[in-house]
């Protein structure tokens, strides 16, 4: 086990452990510590605490100091530094004809010996010349750093189509993985509209209940099975997950299908649909 504390770089980003060297910091301090992009100014999301060795990437690097209101201040005349940045770099992509780039976001280290730009693009572009321009612009070392368009939408944030903040921009640390399979076992429509989000990909929230799914496709008998009910024997003609519930077409009555619970039928074949070999019991479930 290791003593550690969690800190954030941005507003809903990724958390980073460091080494808080006998230090207390209490939730929303502010510190300086050295990362991979240099000296960076961080906000405490993970108090101190002991994780295991295993959660810790090594070698696991300390705090440098308590952020103090210099600190705070440049950090704050960095914000206003990037929206000029943006805005030139804006126009700097226009002056070169990169229209298939879309400027995201701009960040500026904390020392001000850097300055990151972030972009979309479905093509490779070659930014070259743009690279220089900039660094001509602003005289310190330029990076232009292509992301993805989830990526892209969790920067600028908005509103999703239910009418929410992008769970992205909100709280979502990092991506999970997303399949057409989990809009399929959900019973959603697959129209790429309807269960797309802003970005263009799947929504993150089909992941969400995905657990509770797949947990009720296991106990829930699967279309066409053919099972027992209190009124007899007859074929699933569709299931509910949400309600966990059956349409059954009974074998007496198969024009028009009776609403079971779950707990109600008995699958004496699953997914087969027929009643060829199979003794009926003479019992039926009770309800």
């Amino acid at each position: 086990m290791a003593q550690v504390i969690g800190v954030r770089f941005r507003e809903v980003g990724k958390v980073y452990y460091f080494d808080p060297l006998d230090n207390k910091f209490e939730k929303g301090d502010h510190v300086i510590v050295e990362t991979v992009r240099g000296m960076e100014c961080g906000e405490v999301a993970l108090e101190n605490s002991e994780v295991s060795d295993e959660e810790i990437v090594k070698p696991l690097k300390s705090v440098v100091r308590r952020a103090t209101e210099a600190d705070l201040k440049i950090v704050e005349e960095n914000r206003k530094k990037e929206q000029e940045a943006f805005d030139i770099c804006l126009q700097k992509i226009a002056d070169h004809g990169l229209d298939m780039m879309k400027l995201v976001n701009v960040e500026y280290a904390f020392d001000g010996k850097k300055i990151l730009f972030y972009y979309t693009s479905d093509v490779r572009v070659d930014f070259r010349e743009l690279v220089k321009d900039l660094a001509r612009v602003f005289r310190t070392r330029i990076e232009l750093r292509q992301i993805g368009v989830r990526d892209g939408s969790k920067m600028l944030g908005g509103l999703g189509i239910c009418g929410r903040p992008f769970c992205c921009s909100q709280f979502l640390d990092d991506f999970v993985p997303v399949s057409i399979k989990m809009a399929k076992e959900q019973n959603l429509s697959l129209n790429p509209i309807k269960i797309s989000g802003v970005c263009g990909r799947l929504m993150c929230c089909l992941k969400y209940e995905q657990d509770a799914y797949e947990d009720a496709v296991k106990r829930m008998p699967k279309n066409d099975s053919f099972v027992l009910t209190p009124d007899g024997p007859g074929n699933v003609s569709d299931v509910n997950l949400l309600k966990e519930t059956v349409n059954v077409r009974l074998d007496d009555r198969p024009e028009n299908a009776r609403c079971y619970r779950n707990c109600e039928v008995c699958v004496l074949r699953s997914g087969k649909g027929s009643r060829d070999g199979i003794a009926i019991p003479d019992k039926r479930p009770e309800r």
